[in-house]
């Protein structure tokens, strides 16, 4: 049986969720100024209640310490009437922490069904604060999640729109991918502005998308991410803090996008040429551009372009800085343009047709 809470009144939980009641803190006018969430069950009892366990192949972990949830949200900044945007609340940690911060409303997104009683329980504490969307986070398409009068020019500060997320690992690379996609095109959240996130990653994923030059973390996501956004390592919670305790621990990042992009190209055009100089990243960097282009003008079309962007053949991956990059797809663009099919060329396929010819010829040999 749950047991009963006590709150500083001496209200028990039952008498709190039946009124239904927010707690506000009162000025010496007498005036409203603070919104507090009233006594509810803890997240542990609310795992218990709905007898709740972390799915590992969706890669769920629990973080039920409020002190480390509070600390993520003062990360993301001021929200007082703010609008958030929470990707996987899960049990709720991390969303009572953001309905304490003084914000306006909480979008919860959450793809397992089974936390939505605990959600909805934690929305009638807070009336009008919360809408919960039960998708993917990975499919969900942010058309008008917020009101229209938010957004701000994209030149101007990040309006009053905040995503926040305990991420689980299967999910936080390709999802930081899609909305990085969706920064360079100033769509989905990113179509009110220079929207801010304050996600969790793996630690290792943290350093690799913070990871400055030359580093031995330096990677796709640094570039990716970087070029578009101002990424900050804020900091690492241990796996302990976590129900069930991962094998590794876990980052806070924040990210706010840039006014100008550092390579001023389209998203798929930057993430294929910087996707290809990474995929063989402990050889010199000739070997990956030349897998740019097709085998019959290989060598002379990657010295071509490595001549135009003025890049030293024999620099690693993760020596190439910033500016290097913005010279190596601005290149890879003018060859592009020069080449209509270039872009649609890809090596794997051309690897893969040349191994099924062989063992066709293998076979007629035979």
């Amino acid at each position: 049986m749950l047991r009963r809470a006590r709150g500083r009144s001496g209200s028990n939980v039952s008498e709190a969720k039946e009124s239904g009641t927010p707690r506000l803190s009162m000025a010496a006018s007498g005036k409203v100024t603070t919104f507090r969430l009233p006594v509810l069950p803890t997240i542990g009892e609310i795992i218990k209640l709905f007898k709740l366990k972390a799915a590992k192949q969706l890669s769920q972990n629990f973080l039920l310490d409020l002190r480390l949830t509070d600390k993520i949200v003062r990360t993301a900044g001021n929200l007082k009437d703010a609008y958030v945007c929470e990707v996987g609340p899960g049990p709720g940690g991390i969303s009572r922490s953001i309905l304490n911060s003084g914000i306006t409303e909480l979008l919860l997104i959450e793809k397992d069904s089974r936390f939505i009683p605990g959600l909805q329980m934690l929305s009638e504490a807070a009336p009008g604060k919360v809408r919960i969307v039960n998708e993917d986070i990975l499919t969900y398409t942010f058309s008008e999640p917020f009101p229209k009068h938010l957004s701000k020019n994209w030149e101007d500060d990040p309006p009053d729109i905040h995503i926040i997320g305990n991420l689980p690992f299967s999910v936080s690379t390709p999802l930081i991918i899609k909305w990085l996609e969706n920064i360079s095109n100033r769509d989905g959240p990113f179509s009110y502005g220079r929207t801010q996130m304050t996600l969790t990653f793996q630690k290792e994923v943290a350093e690799r998308l913070t990871a400055s030059t030359a580093s031995r973390q330096r990677s796709r996501l640094s570039i990716m991410s970087q070029h578009l956004c101002s990424v900050h390592k804020c900091f690492t919670i241990p796996g302990g803090a976590f129900v069930p305790k991962p094998e590794v621990d876990v980052t806070v990042v924040h990210f706010t996008p840039l006014v100008e992009p550092k390579i001023k190209q389209p998203f798929k055009l930057v993430e294929k040429v910087v996707q290809n100089i990474f995929q063989f990243r402990r050889k010199f960097c000739h070997h990956s551009v030349q897998i740019l282009f097709p085998e019959a003008d290989r060598l002379e079309k990657t010295k071509q372009m490595l001549m135009e962007a003025d890049v030293d053949p024999t620099l690693y991956p993760s020596q190439l800085s910033m500016f290097q990059f913005k010279n190596l797809c601005n290149t890879y663009r003018k060859m592009c343009d020069e080449d209509p099919d270039l872009f649609a060329y890809n090596y794997r396929d051309e690897l893969k047709k040349k191994r099924t010819d062989n063992f066709k010829r293998t076979r007629k040999d035979y």
